[in-house]
Formats: C-alpha cells, sequence, structure tokens
C-alpha cells in the first residue's frame, strides 16, 4: 500500500487524536487519583471501601451516588459533588468530622430528619465520607 500525501495527513490526525486522547485519560485518571489522596488525609477513611459500604447499608436507596451502580435514590439529596457545598443536609458546615457525625446519627443534628441511623461505624462512616470527598 502506498501512502499518499492525503493519507499521511489522515495518519497524522488520527494519531494525534489518539494522543490527545490518551492525555486526557491521564489527566483525569492523575486528579482522581489526587482527590482520594485528599479525601483520604481530610477523613482518615478510605475511599475504595465505600462502595460495598454503600450498597450494604442501603444509601443509594435513597440518594444519588456517582459511581455507585444503583445509586439513583431520589428521597434524599443527591451526594454529587458533595465536597463543594457549604452545608451538610442544611444543617452543618460542610466539615470531615461533622459528615462523618451526620452519617452516623443524622438525629443528633436534625431529630426530625429522615436520615435513619443505620449503624454504621465511625470508621465505616469515614470511609463513604472519604468516598463522596473524592467524588
Amino acid at each position: 500500500m502506498r501512502f499518499t500525501r492525503s493519507r499521511w495527513m489522515t495518519l497524522l490526525i488520527v494519531l494525534a487524536g489518539l494522543v490527545a486522547a490518551a492525555a486526557a485519560a491521564g489527566f483525569a485518571w492523575s486528579e482522581r487519583v489526587q482527590n482520594q489522596r485528599i479525601a483520604r488525609a481530610m477523613t482518615g477513611g478510605d475511599p475504595a471501601r465505600a462502595p460495598a459500604l454503600i450498597r450494604r447499608y442501603g444509601c443509594a436507596g435513597c440518594h444519588t451516588i456517582p459511581g455507585i451502580p444503583g445509586g439513583d435514590g431520589q428521597v434524599g439529596a443527591s451526594l454529587a459533588d458533595l465536597r463543594s457545598r457549604v452545608y451538610i443536609a442544611g444543617l452543618a458546615t460542610n466539615t470531615p468530622d461533622n459528615l462523618v457525625r451526620w452519617i452516623v446519627t443524622p438525629q443528633a443534628f436534625s431529630p426530625r430528619t429522615a436520615m435513619p441511623a443505620t449503624g454504621i461505624t465511625e470508621a465505616e462512616a469515614r470511609d463513604v465520607a472519604a468516598y463522596l470527598y473524592a467524588q
């Protein structure tokens, strides 16, 4: 097969597109890793353990949670971009300690909240908080 100028140009364009896509994927991966490191430092939790905990405690039944299969609940607020919010549940300043306490005992913040006390431990709540902050 003989390459003409037009075929070379097409090949170069395709290669440039592949390089750009690879660079973008690398950037996204790097940003995700950085977000996870920051979330671990903030909460003392491990975001990798959170998906199983989120399923076990039924969080996705009420909340929309990015990255969780079936995490499309409509009862509670969406938990997408939680790290950028000022308040948790409109009640408490969005800090890692407040988020962990909210996850463990929401009634301590608001006795009439619809969010149940699920029995999640503080250590497990730290993992869930790390996941939510890493998204």
